[in-house]
């Protein structure tokens, strides 16, 4: 399983995924999680960048990607979000792949915490990343902007690299 860096060609394939993998917060969520403009968006940022495995197991999608997730250098703590995998082809590794090279893109920029932001409607999110070694550190409220279809809460959690 390799992890690469994403380039402007992946951006169709990312939104694709990270928009497929969010489907699970439809009844949280008005719309799509993401699109175009914001993956290019946070592809141009500097110290940022997304982190792709590619699935070509199959020899009827050899190549496509499978999952993908957000890092965000911010000197001595580093963030991901985003965290995605295509559900066809989840309970494969891909989470804990891509989990592993977001901490070590942080560890080896400097960092020596990586933070996370989970929606609190989503009880099943904080202990999968306890599992990782993440604890919670507190919530914030998500930013009313008319996407959500109730109020949610942010849980921030945080991990010592």
């Amino acid at each position: 399983m390799t992890v690469r860096l994403a380039t402007a060609a992946d951006v169709d394939a990312l939104v694709r995924v990270i928009n497929r993998a969010y489907t699970v917060e439809a009844h949280i969520f008005r719309g799509d999680r993401t699109n175009e403009a914001e993956v290019r968006d946070r592809l141009g940022k500097p110290n940022a960048c997304f982190l792709v495995i590619d699935d070509g197991d199959t020899a009827a999608s050899p190549g496509t990607l499978a999952g993908a997730v957000y890092v965000e250098v911010r000197d001595e703590r580093s963030y991901f979000g985003m965290l995605s995998v295509d559900p066809d082809r989840q309970g494969r590794g891909l989470s804990r792949a891509l989990i592993r090279a977001a901490e070590a893109r942080g560890r080896d920029a400097g960092s020596v915490f990586m933070d996370i932001d989970v929606v609190e409607q989503r009880p099943e999110l904080p202990p999968f990343y306890a599992a990782f070694g993440y604890s919670a550190t507190g919530t914030t409220p998500y930013p009313d902007n008319g996407t959500t279809k109730m109020p949610v809460s942010m849980i921030q959690m945080t991990k010592a690299l």
